[in-house]
């Protein structure tokens, strides 16, 4: 059970420093960067802004306990899907393979943290 919480807040507390601290930090201390990303996938400056607002939304669902658990599930296919489609933007557009595996790594760290919250549930 230790081990199990363990891993499942690692992983949980990695998925939210890259998915909602970093955009949000770049947001407020350097917003001359907040769309470089996006736009150099072709994607209109707005969607940089709507992005890491859902992305923060999601997280605090996910790191939230008190969150219905219909709504945590929601959250983490919301995020899985934003990283999914990441991969598929790179791969599509710049074919840049470091940037390509990069959301399929926090794709799979998010899959850890589903995971392990699962067992948690299933042990209590």
């Amino acid at each position: 059970m230790k081990k199990a919480k363990i891993i499942f807040w690692t992983a949980t507390i990695i998925i939210a420093l890259w998915e909602a601290v970093m955009p949000m930090s770049t947001w407020v201390f350097a917003p001359e960067y907040m769309t470089i990303g996006t736009k150099a996938l072709g994607y209109p400056d707005y969607f940089a802004y709507a992005l890491a607002i859902a992305k923060v939304l999601g997280v605090i669902a996910i790191v939230y306990p008190k969150t219905p658990e219909k709504l945590k599930e929601w959250a983490y296919s919301g995020l899985s899907f934003t990283l999914i489609f990441a991969f598929i933007s790179h791969a599509c557009v710049d074919k840049n393979i470091g940037y390509m595996m990069m959301p399929l790594a926090f794709l799979g760290i998010l899959a850890l943290s589903y995971y392990y919250k699962n067992k948690i549930q299933t042990i209590n």
